[in-house]
Order: C-alpha cells, then structure tokens, then sequence
C-alpha cells in the first residue's frame, strides 16, 4: 500500500498547525495510518451526500487532533478547500480548532472534551439499532451501518468513558468500534505517572471484544482489524501503537503534543516523510489514489437509494413513518391536543404532570425515547406498555442508563445527532452538576436533547443539603442557547414540553417534588414567551414575579395585600431567558418601567433575577445550602412564608 497519501495527511497536518501558529500535530502523525485505513478505505460514507442517512458515523474523540480530520475530509472529497485548511484556528473558518458539529462536512458530533466523544458514539450505535429494529424488513436493510470513536488515552482516563463502555458492553452494541490510539503520552509526560492500568482487560471485563493491533503505523493491519471488528457480536476496542510525534524530532515526546514544531524541526519532517518542503503542496499522485476510494464510497451509497426506493415500494406505510421519524412535529400539531394541558387533579408535582404530558406525547410521536440515570420511578419518565430497550428488545423505548449521568447526557447527544429519535433523559436537578459539559454541548451544537431535571428544591426535605439544588438553576439559566423552563402547574408543564419537542435547541425542564396548585389562570401563549401576567390589577403598585412552585406563594400574597388595599401584579416566569428575547413592547406590557417596585420568590439561587427586580427590588431565595427536615418547615425556616412576600412588598412602597 503506498504510504505517500498517509505521509501527506501527515505533512498537511503539521502545515496547518504551523500556518496557525497553534494546535496539536504530536497526534495526526501518530494517527494518520488508522484515520486513512477507517476514513478513506473503510468506512461508508459519501461527501457528495454527507446527510446520507445510511453512512457510518465517524467520531473523532480525541478532537485536540482536528488537523488530521480536516486532511483527509478534503481527500475525502468534502466541501474543505486548500485554503480552508490554511485557515486553520482563525476566525470564520471551516476549519476551527476543535471539530464543531457539521454533517454537511462530515462532522458528526462536536469533540473536544476528552471522553465525551466516546459517550457520542454509544448513543449513535443504540439509534442504529432501534430505528433497525423498527425499519428494516427482509432483503431491506435500510438502517446498517456502524459507528465507529477514535479516541486517545486522555478520553479513556476520563470517567465519562467508563460510564459509556460499562453501558455499550451491557447493551451489546456490536455495530461499535472504539479504536485506541495508544501513544503511552500526555501533555505531562508518559502516561506511566497517571494511568498504568491495562485498558483490554478493562474493556474486555465490561463485555467488549478486544482487537490488538501490532503497529499502528501498519495501515495494512489497522485495515485488517477494522474487518475482523464487523464479524463481532459485540462492541469492539482494536489497540492500535503508535508514536506521537511520529517522523519527526519529537516523536515520543511529551512535547509534540500541543505546540507548533518550527521550521526547522518541520523541515526535517518533511524530508524524513519524502514530502515537499513547501507548505500545503501536495503530489498530484494522492488524488489520484483517493479518486477511486470516494467513487467506491458514493457507488455503495447509490445502490442503498436503489434498495430504499424499491423499499419504498414495498412498504409505503414504512416509508411514511421513516418520513416522520426524521422530521421535528410540529408546535401546532401539538398544540391542537387539548388532553396535554388537563390537569388530572387540583394539586399535582409538576413532575408528576409532567409524566402525564410525556405519555401522551410519546403515542402521538412513535420516536420519542428516553429515560433516566435509575431514577425512573422518581422522575417520571418511564414510558408506559413501551418496553425497556436491551441487547434483547431494540423495540423497548425506555432507556435505562444507570447511574451514569455525564454518559448519559452524551449519549443522548449522540442519538439527537445520529437523527430519527426525539431523545429526552433525566435525574435530579442537583445532578445536573454530573453532566453539565454534556448540557453544554448539547446547547452548542443545538441538539434537540429534552432534560427533565426534578425535585427541583429543598422540597426535596429530609434527603437534605446533599440532594437540594441552590445554584443548578443559576448554572443552567447561564449556558447560552439552553432553554431552562421552571413551569408552576400542568399547563406551565405541558406547554414546556411543546416547545422542547418543536424547537431546535436543547431544554432543561426543572420539576417539582411536592405538589403545585394547577388552578390559577396560566396561559399557553404567555408560557411560551417566558413570562406574562397571570394577575393583573389596576393602579398597581408592585409586582410579585415566580416561577414554579412559588407562584403560590405570589398568588397568596397578592390577596393578602389586596385585604390591605394594596394593589399588585403577579407575573409567572417560567423560562426567564425567553421572556427576555422577547420584544420591548412586550416585555413593557408585562414589566412597566413606571412599576418599578418588584420582588421574585424562587426557591435557589437569587443571583439571575436582578435582571428582572433591579438592584432595588427584591429576590426572596436561597443563597446558601439546605438542610435535612420535612419541607413545609424548611419553607417556613428559609422566608417562603406569606409574611416575608407581603413584607418585602410593603419594604418597596
């Protein structure tokens, strides 16, 4: 096999970072065989339709090492220019310094924090075999492909690795291949002062098929493993060795790792690796060899469009669901169904509304899946009469992740990019913390992954200060392009799912334990604009703002003060950060500026609501940790009393 096209990935690489000034060549040149062998050789996909919805997906895990995932795209035939590479690390670019989510260039999922790519690719292969499972019929393979994580030794040190293997073995998903680059480096040194230990015999204990490779700088081998790796009935690691840094004057060492070789050392490279010495020029010869490689691609892509149009055919009512499941519902469809916003009873824990809502979404929309991290019965999430998914049931739509939250979050990720499922998971709002990097990347890269976070306060009560959020909500609310709805009663919650479902960004839906009054005149239209009056009296004085559970509280407190012959509004705010996108007409109507005279009540943190009181109004919160007692007392104990409200209210006027 002509080792020109892997030299080449290899010099193109380094060109990159040192035209940038900056990034990881140590890497690419360690890797390059493996990613030309599964890249170029391997894999199915085609750049003349990268949406194609039967290609393998390809996960660069180990995303430091973006300059080698750019190289062989532009071989591969995807939309990345010489110039595009030149541009590597600079403004604008195609070509940024971590791999940013986009299939159009044959980007499947953005990496960067270590470890997570991993959790990516689990949640691509169990959406392969659930939508397998549902379309597929015989001589029909419409959904068979693999996905397939190349990962370094950082991402296996971190722990949200563990938690997806430990998953993918119990899962049995043997259409997954993580392939380990094993260089024995890091940025400190040799992994032998951090992580000693044997990494087959990890995988091997939680129920994958190991394939070792001899040298990983035998694309001829890694080729070889990558075809023993489909003859497996379970998930496959294949150990490849390799030398960071390699041809170069670093190779081996630490230092190769995150900074730009030089001219010199560069120079020499090139020289080693028989490339030009002139950056980005690259020998007619390589396209030449790739050429044949991408017509092979797109002629396997184009005989699977020939099945699926006789498919098609064959099973037109498939077909129309396939349709379905690959487009968002939407928000009118849903709205029509009066039965989501009917409360079953007059007090009822918006977590428990909330379960009544997903149920009944999830016969309205067959690809709505999830589930939680062992919390099921608590959150209220389980999917009624619809099976629990398993290496044995691909048909079950309820997720069991055990406690796992960070792979959790990631592997929703992962399905949401893989396409075809609308995917929801959840745990306690104070676990957020767990999987707060997976939240935020599912809100960069606009997944559509639905967070249901509940016993959302100190209601929680007795399981005290460990269980009870204070500064989740804050944390949360702060993540750019995440909607964090806090809903007070069924149709707060209802409406909350809607747009979670409709929408094209990430939400977190924050839940209450105890009980919520679901009498109080809220509005669908005002919910989905984040806030709005929900009672409004004339020459106000005041104006009470809550989400939640406390606009009970408001609600009482404005009688009280009505008694008294004081006069306020009362404003419902269950997702702040929408009702402050919103137009200043709007935001006018339900927050005058001649009422200034505010108080917010929320049971966490009081830090985001002086965006919407000022600095001389007025949070009623928690700013300090809880405490274990019933939580009626708690309220009582921490000022979410009645009095306080009326007070602060009277302090202001």
């Amino acid at each position: 096999m002509n080792k020109k096209l892997v030299n080449t990935l290899r010099g193109l690489s380094v060109d990159m970072v040192e035209e940038a000034n900056s990034g990881h060549p140590g890497a690419p040149l360690g890797m390059a065989p493996i990613v030309s062998a599964l890249w170029l050789r391997h894999a199915n996909h085609d750049a003349t339709c990268p949406t194609w919805k039967n290609r393998d997906r390809l996960v660069l895990s180990a995303g430091h090492a973006s300059a080698i995932l750019y190289s062989v795209l532009h071989f591969a035939g995807y939309d990345y220019t010489v110039d595009d590479l030149k541009a590597f690390r600079t403004w604008g670019s195609k070509t940024p310094g971590h791999p940013a989510y986009n299939p159009h260039l044959g980007v499947e999922i953005t990496t960067g924090p270590l470890g997570q790519g991993i959790a990516n690719a689990v949640g691509m292969a169990i959406a392969e075999t659930m939508l397998a499972a549902r379309f597929n019929r015989p001589g029909y393979p419409v959904v068979d492909h693999r996905t397939y994580a190349l990962c370094g030794d950082g991402c296996l040190m971190e722990g949200i690795s563990y938690e997806a293997v430990s998953l993918a073995g119990t899962l049995k998903l043997n259409k997954l291949v993580v392939i380990y680059d094993d260089n024995e480096i890091t940025i400190e040194g040799s992994t032998d002062i951090a992580f000693k230990e044997n990494v087959p015999l990890r995988f091997k204990a939680a129920g994958w098929r190991v394939i070792p490779v001899e040298d990983g700088n035998d694309e001829q081998q890694v080729l070889a493993a990558l075809k023993e790796a489909e003859t497996s009935d379970l998930p496959t690691l294949i150990v490849c060795p390799t030398t960071i840094g390699y041809g170069s004057k670093r190779a081996g060492m630490a230092k190769s790792h995150g900074e730009p070789f030089g001219k010199e050392i560069t120079l020499d490279l090139k020289q080693n690796l028989n490339l030009s010495n002139i950056p980005f020029d690259i020998d007619k010869s390589v396209y030449d060899e790739v050429r044949p490689l991408n017509l092979q691609r797109q002629a396997k892509r184009q005989t699977w469009e020939q099945m699926f149009e006789e498919y098609r055919k064959a099973f037109p009512e498939l077909v129309k669901e396939w349709d379905s499941f690959h487009k968002q519902p939407k928000l009118e469809d849903l709205l029509l169904d009066e039965e989501l916003f009917k409360a079953n009873s007059a007090f009822e824990a918006s977590r428990n509304s909330s379960g009544k809502v997903l149920n009944l979404l999830a016969k309205k929309l067959p690809n709505l899946v999830g589930g939680s991290a062992d919390l099921g019965p608590s959150n209220k999430t389980s999917l009624d009469g619809m099976g629990s998914y398993s290496s044995e049931n691909r048909l079950g739509r309820n997720l069991h992740f055990g406690v796992r939250e960070h792979a959790m979050a990631a592997i929703c990720n992962g399905m949401a990019a893989h396409g075809g499922l609308q995917v929801y998971c959840s745990t306690f709002l104070v676990f957020s913390d767990y999987m707060k990097n997976a939240v935020r990347m599912s809100a960069m890269m606009k997944l559509p992954v639905t967070y249901v976070f509940t016993h959302d306060s100190i209601g929680v009560g007795q399981d005290g200060e460990t269980h009870q959020p204070v500064e989740q909500l804050t944390a949360l609310r702060s993540t750019p392009g995440l909607k964090v709805y806090r809903p007070a009663d069924r149709l707060e919650t209802a409406c909350a799912w809607i747009d979670a479902l409709t929408g094209k960004q990430a939400t977190a839906l924050i839940l209450s334990r105890q009980n919520l009054n679901n009498e109080y005149p809220t509005n669908k239209n005002g919910t989905f604009k984040g806030a709005y009056l929900v009672k409004e009296n004339a020459q106000s004085q005041a104006v009470i703002l809550a989400s939640g559970s406390e606009l009970e509280l408001a609600m009482e407190a404005e009688k009280v003060l009505g008694d008294q012959g004081i006069h306020v509004n009362v404003v419902s705010v269950p997702c702040l950060e929408t009702f402050l996108k919103q137009d200043k007409d709007y935001i006018q109507n339900v927050l005058p500026d001649n009422l200034r005279n505010r108080v917010s009540i929320e049971a966490g943190a009081t830090m985001p609501w002086y965006r919407l009181v000022g600095l001389d109004g007025i949070s009623i919160g928690i700013d300090h940790y809880g405490s274990s007692a019933d939580a009626k007392q708690l309220f009582s104990e921490y000022g979410f009393t009645v009095e306080r409200v009326v007070q602060a209210v009277k302090s202001l006027i």
